[in-house]
């Protein structure tokens, strides 16, 4: 046995240099175990590798507020935040003297305090942790701006509790503002949380175990085991395990879910097989040709990969307010204490306007404005068959300028259907079917499967079939009720019987193999009586979808695997403004990359695994719900039912959001230019002071506005 062998398949120098044999995962390298186990990140096989600690991306985190948060987390500090909130504003003499009561005992001055210390450090605490990250990479937002309010409301208010400084404390303010914006913070990641859970789902599409070819028996062994040149057998029905080549057997495999293609791909000696692809009717023996990480599966799990780790986050509008209004805040507090400082006022009003103006920069309206939108909008799309797995997605969806669509599973069934019967002589079309489908009732090949649904759709009775025989790689024959010996092929069995197609059919059957479809002709004593054609059936919803797109004036395209004459058939059908043929899965995202060089927002929408690595590339990537698993990790937007209207209507949402979310930061950001200055004490040479008590009831009526501006958008019609 070579050192190779001995290392499943991997070369030497990936071992380490004398260092002890650990297993590392190749896409999470952080994942390392003493045994050749699966990754619990993504479910790859470990691989022999260094012990070796991955550097943390700095930038990564710099960019990403919510780094090590979870809904969950916010939500609990919430809860816990709006109890302790309670007894802060009830004892609190700013509230009471507003309500009009009053409810003091020995001590109950400093209930504010402990509360409004514990919300602090309890549920403010994540803010702060936040900030500092902002800060190091020098890209202040909501968190600097959340941290410098209740920082500056705690710390002045220990000071006045403790009666070091004069004035009103902040407790309350503090409570409030902790609580709501655990609330927004809650909200918004509830709405926008992303499993990444699409490389785990690349990985299920490969088999534990393979079955090795040990002289003339066969031993299951683990996948991760096999070498190359190892001869493995694939039985009926089963996954292909590995890439390698056929050696032994014919069977048709279907590979739809890695290249797009709808019809089962024909397999006998000398051609390829892909691992994670389905095994048809027949045994393959096949010999191991690629193994770990330079299959196909695992080619396209490094594009999903690197597409992930590659594509920028865009910044939320709120945050972008947050930047600059953290400057005018800090700006608005220095000149508010250099000019009354000059203006010669005591140290404990300069002090009192500086506090008021740093408090009020950071309004409630603003931590919720967005997130109170994303949580209306996501509740509403749900109820409209569309489920956002992430907010950027939506929020781009109102510029997009082409969908491109794949075509198998999502324009169309991914299945085959009849989709033309032509007859000859005194035959009608449905006797063609009736006869045709009598034959096939008891074949397993999908093309017989779909002639024999077509036929049970309409309601027909089948003829007892007898004499039986299938003709491997042409048809199949038969005798019916009337004796006579009925055979259902391919035009290969045509054309190996010297048997002459009618004159009266031979047109459309032409046209219909230039559209890419399945010929099946049906013939009585080598007489053909009739035809039929075969093809992945469009769905009826791609029509309107198409045409509504068409008014937007958003372009359509479709990608796909499939043949040229295929993908003109269904282009030409749905009144596409262009398409890709026969693109491989490891190009679709190099199609969209080309689409967005030339200056297009690209929408991509699919089903498939092979459509993973472009929904990632893509502006927005919409998943069709009926697809894969992986597909539907891989979007920012799942459409739940198989319609694909819904691409339509993600795009009405888009614009009826966004829109609401402007309204909510005008109106949110148009209190801060208000608030600030007259905090500040601009207005004081007429005689009013903005104080702290009012500028909290100008916060609360901000918040009301937004909070209903919120929910009118619970009324759209998509």
């Amino acid at each position: 046995m070579t050192q190779e062998h001995h290392n499943h398949g991997f070369p030497e120098s990936a071992i380490g240099d004398g260092q002890s044999l650990i297993y590392v995962c190749p896409m999470h390298p952080e994942v390392q175990s003493d045994h050749p186990d699966r990754c619990p990140e993504c479910g790859m096989n470990l691989v022999p590798g260094k012990k070796k600690k991955p550097p943390l991306s700095h930038e990564h985190m710099a960019h990403d507020k919510h780094a090590g948060h979870s809904p969950n987390m916010f939500k609990q500090k919430f809860w816990a935040s709006l109890l302790f909130t309670a007894p802060t504003l009830l004892f609190s003499g700013a509230v009471q003297g507003w309500l009009g009561f009053h409810l003091a005992f020995h001590g109950s001055q400093y209930i504010p305090a402990i509360f409004g210390t514990a919300i602090f450090f309890y549920g403010g605490l994540v803010f702060l942790k936040s900030a500092k990250v902002e800060l190091e990479a020098r890209l202040p937002g909501m968190m600097t701006l959340i941290s410098m309010a209740i920082t500056v409301a705690f710390g002045y208010s220990l000071a006045v509790t403790f009666k070091l400084v004069r004035g009103m404390d902040f407790w309350w303010e503090l409570a409030t503002l902790v609580t709501i914006m655990l609330l927004g913070h809650w909200l918004e990641m509830a709405s926008v949380q992303s499993a990444q859970g699409a490389l785990k789902e690349l990985a299920k599409l490969l088999p534990d175990e393979a079955e090795l070819l040990d002289g003339s028996s066969t031993k299951k062994i683990p996948v991760r085991e096999l070498k190359i040149g190892d001869l493995i057998l694939i039985r009926p029905g089963a996954q292909i395990p590995t890439d390698g080549e056929v050696t032994l057997g014919e069977s048709d495999v279907n590979e739809s879910m890695l290249t797009g293609e709808s019809r089962p791909v024909k397999k006998i000696a000398k051609t390829t097989v892909i691992g994670g692809t389905i095994n048809g009717n027949g045994s393959l023996t096949v010999r191991v040709a690629k193994i770990g990480g330079d299959t196909a599966l695992a080619g396209i799990m490094k594009l999903v990969a690197e597409a992930q780790n590659s594509k920028s986050k865009t910044q939320i509008l709120a945050d972008k307010a947050a930047f600059y209004l953290t400057f005018i805040a800090l700006g608005a507090a220095v000149i508010t204490g250099l000019v009354w400082g000059f203006d010669g006022k005591p140290a404990g009003f300069i002090l009192e306007r500086i506090v008021t103006v740093l408090v009020i920069a950071c309004p409630h309206a603003l931590g919720l404005a967005v997130p109170l939108v994303t949580a209306i909008s996501t509740s509403l799309a749900a109820k409209n068959g569309l489920l956002v797995r992430q907010r950027v997605a939506l929020e781009a969806a109102r510029n997009i300028d082409i969908v491109l669509f794949d075509k198998t599973g999502t324009l169309t069934k991914g299945q085959q259907g009849v989709t033309d019967i032509w007859k000859t002589g005194n035959y009608k079309a449905d006797d063609i079917l009736q006869l045709a489908a009598s034959l096939e009732q008891h074949s397993e090949h999908i093309i017989g499967k779909s002639i024999v649904q077509k036929a049970s759709e309409q309601g027909m009775d089948f003829d007892k079939v007898e004499n039986f025989v299938a003709l491997p790689g042409l048809g199949i024959k038969g005798m019916l009720h009337d004796n006579e010996t009925y055979v259902a092929a391919s035009r290969r069995y045509l054309i190996e019987n010297s048997i002459v197609v009618p004159a009266e059919i031979i047109t459309p059957i032409k046209q219909a193999a230039k559209d890419g479809k399945t010929e099946v002709y049906l013939m009585k004593d080598n007489v053909v009586i009739g035809a039929l054609a075969l093809a992945d059936e469009i769905r009826e919803e791609s029509r309107e979808t198409v045409a509504t797109l068409k008014g937007m004036g958003i372009k359509s395209a479709m990608i796909t695997g499939d043949s040229y004459e295929v993908a003109a058939y269904v282009a030409r059908e749905l009144g596409l403004d262009q398409f890709f043929a026969e693109v491989h899965p490891e190009d679709k995202a190099a199609k969209v990359k080309e689409l967005q060089t030339a200056g297009q927002r690209v929408a991509m929408v699919g089903d498939g695994v092979n459509d993973a690595p472009a929904l990632v590339q893509a502006d927005i990537g919409i998943a069709i719900g009926a697809g894969t698993d992986v597909a539907i990790e891989s979007a920012g937007i799942v459409l739940v039912s198989s319609d694909p209207r819904g691409v339509a209507k993600t795009i009405k949402l888009s614009k009826i959001s966004y829109r609401k979310m402007l309204q909510n930061l005008g109106w949110a950001t148009g209190y801060n230019t208000l608030a600030i200055p007259l905090a500040a004490g601009v207005t004081s040479g007429l005689g009013f002071v903005l104080s702290p008590a009012l500028g909290a009831v100008l916060m609360s009526l901000s918040t009301i506005i937004v909070a209903i501006n919120a929910q009118i958008l619970r009324k759209s019609v998509l």
